[in-house]
C-alpha cells in the first residue's frame, strides 16, 4: 500500500506543477481595445426543443451593445415544442438586433443535428451579410449587453481566429454544486487552457457555448463540413481550425452563463456520459487507461489514507493525505470561481467516481449499439 501513496503523491505534484497549472482559474479574455472599425458578426443559434430555456437566453442575444452590424440567425433543427415560434415572439417583444429564425429539415446522414443547424446557419449569414465573424453560441446560453463587444475586440486585439468562453454553469441544486464545478475542472485538466493559448499549441479545445470565428479562417478549416459527425464539436471545431493554420484561444467567462438546469443527477448523469466515450476516441484501451488514471489519481489518496489509519501505518496514511491534500488544494480556485464553499473540496474523490461510473457506462451503451443519445437522436452507434 505504501507504493500507492507514493504513487499518486507524485501524481498530484506532477498535476500541481506540470499539467500547464491547469487549476488556475485566472485565464481570462485577454488584454483588448477597441477596433478602428467593428467588423461585422452573424451569431449562430442552433436549437432543437429549447422553449423552456429561450425566453432566459435569446433576449440576451437581441439586447447586445454592439457597434458593428451584427444580426442573429435561430436556426430551428426540428424542434416540437414551439421553440420556433416562440423566438419569433420574443425577438417582437423586444426588439434589439435582427432575427431570422429557420429550419433546415432533417440532418442528412453523417452530420449531427446540431452540426446540421450551424451549417444552414453560417449559410444563410453568407447569403444575408457575408460576416467577417460567426459567433456560434448554444440556445441556452446567456450573455451580459456587452459579451459580443469584449469577445471582438479580443479577437481583433490579439489577431485570434477562435476565441471561445467557458459559459459559467449553473449551480443551484446539491447534484450541480457536487458535479459541475467538476466538469470544468476535468476538461481544464484535459485541455488546459494555458497549454491551448500559447503560440504554437499542439493542444486545441473550445467551449461550444461560446466561440467567436473568423469566417475567413472557418473556410480555410472546411467547418462544419470537416467535423460534420463530431459529437463533442467543440473540440473537433478548435482542431480543424488549429490545423488550418489559425490561432485560438479558450478561457472562463465571467459575462457567459447556461440557464440549462441540471436538477438531478440523471441529467446530469446523460451530459455527461452522451460524449464520454467518443471523448476516448471509442478506444476500450484508452478506457481501461482512464478508469485505472482516475482510480490511482483521485480514489487511491483517501483509501490510502483511511487504509494506514486502520493498518497503523503511519507512512501510508501521511502519503494519502499529503495527495488527497494537494487535490483538494487545486480544487479550490474552481468552487471560488463557482462561489462554492471550500469544505467542499474533500468531496471530489467522490465526484470522480460518479465521473468514472459514468465513462463506463457510456461505453457500455456504445457497445450496445445505442450510441450517444441526445433530443431524439443517437450517434456513435458502432
Amino acid at each position: 500500500m505504501e507504493w500507492i501513496g507514493a504513487g499518486t503523491l507524485l501524481a498530484w505534484l506532477w498535476l500541481l506543477l506540470g499539467q500547464g497549472f491547469f487549476w488556475r482559474t485566472d485565464v481570462r479574455l485577454p488584454d483588448r481595445r477597441d477596433p478602428d472599425r467593428w467588423p461585422s458578426v452573424a451569431v449562430v443559434v442552433p436549437a432543437r426543443d429549447e422553449a423552456a430555456v429561450l425566453p432566459a437566453s435569446l433576449p440576451t442575444l437581441l439586447a447586445q451593445k454592439y457597434p458593428g452590424r451584427a444580426e442573429v440567425f435561430l436556426i430551428d433543427d426540428g424542434s416540437t415544442d414551439g421553440t420556433g415560434a416562440l423566438a419569433r415572439t420574443l425577438a417582437a417583444a423586444g426588439g434589439g438586433l435582427p432575427l431570422t429564425v429557420a429550419s433546415p429539415g432533417e440532418p442528412e446522414p453523417g452530420w449531427t443535428g446540431k452540426l446540421w443547424a450551424v451549417r444552414h446557419g453560417i449559410a444563410l449569414a453568407r447569403e444575408r451579410t457575408a460576416p467577417e465573424y460567426l459567433l456560434l453560441t448554444d440556445a441556452d446560453i446567456a450573455h451580459e449587453p456587452d459579451s459580443l463587444r469584449e469577445l471582438v475586440a479580443a479577437a481583433r486585439s490579439a489577431g485570434l481566429d477562435l476565441v471561445s468562453q467557458m459559459a459559467r454553469l449553473r449551480v443551484a441544486t446539491f447534484w450541480e454544486r457536487l458535479v459541475v464545478p467538476a466538469f470544468v475542472y476535468f476538461f481544464g485538466q484535459l485541455y488546459p487552457f494555458r497549454w491551448v493559448n500559447r503560440p504554437g499549441a499542439r493542444t486545441a479545445a473550445a467551449a461550444g457555448g461560446c466561440v467567436l470565428l473568423r469566417r475567413e479562417t472557418a473556410e480555410r478549416a472546411g467547418v462544419p463540413e470537416a467535423i460534420r459527425h463530431a459529437v463533442i464539436d467543440d473540440v473537433s471545431l478548435a482542431r480543424a481550425v488549429q490545423r488550418a493554420g489559425g490561432t485560438v484561444w479558450l478561457g472562463l467567462a465571467d459575462r457567459v452563463t447556461s440557464v440549462r438546469p441540471y436538477p438531478r443527477l440523471a441529467e446530469l448523469w446523460r451530459m455527461v456520459s452522451r460524449s464520454a466515450y467518443a471523448q476516448l476516441r471509442h478506444r476500450p484501451l484508452l478506457l481501461v487507461g482512464t478508469v485505472l488514471g482516475l482510480a490511482l489519481v483521485y480514489l487511491a489518496p483517501p483509501a490510502a489514507l483511511l487504509a494506514g489509519l486502520a493498518d497503523g501505518a503511519p507512512v501510508v496514511a501521511a502519503l494519502g493525505g499529503a495527495a488527497w491534500a494537494v487535490m483538494c488544494g487545486t480544487y479550490l480556485p474552481m468552487l471560488r470561481y463557482y462561489r462554492q464553499p471550500p469544505w467542499a473540496a474533500p468531496l471530489l474523490p467522490f465526484t470522480a467516481l460518479l465521473y468514472l461510473l459514468m465513462t463506463v457506462d457510456s461505453a457500455v451503451q456504445h457497445y450496445r449499439g445505442r450510441g450517444a443519445a441526445w433530443k431524439g437522436r443517437t450517434y456513435g452507434a458502432p
